[in-house]
């Protein structure tokens, strides 16, 4: 009885630790999104994230009729990559992230890590320059 006791919680370690990994710490997708960096802002009560939120070209739409911005929120962990997005707000950005399955309370609120920014740019609008009269 002792014997099938034992195998028993081994088995339940064994698949606990199988689903603590997969749920948390296995990177489910990766990969590049563009868009304007709207905000970017480190917060916390007991773990201090970086979060920042992009928006990207184009509208969606969670219930028929309504329309709103398509916004990528985010984390970061890299204190180098969270320096550059500190410099780069109201820019056009390209940045590299990987989803997870689930957060955790020290990588952030968001289940996208952005974890490199490839490309950044100011925004080219007829707004940005005022006319010059000579």
């Amino acid at each position: 009885m002792k014997k099938i006791l034992t195998i028993a919680t081994l088995i339940l370690i064994t698949v606990g630790a199988i689903f603590i990994w997969w749920r948390f710490y296995f990177v489910f997708g990766e990969g590049v999104k563009a868009g304007s960096l709207n905000y970017f802002v480190k917060k916390g009560i007991i773990f201090k994230t970086w979060e920042g939120r992009m928006v990207q070209e184009g509208f969606q739409s969670p219930t028929s009729g309504a329309l709103q911005s398509n916004e990528f929120r985010f984390s970061v962990t890299d204190p180098d990559v969270a320096a550059i997005l500190e410099r780069n707000s109201g820019k056009h950005l390209e940045v590299r992230y990987q989803e997870y399955n689930g957060m955790l309370p020290w990588r952030g609120t968001s289940q996208f890590v952005v974890t490199e920014v490839m490309n950044s740019e100011d925004l080219k609008t007829p707004g940005n320059s005022l006319p010059v009269d000579r």
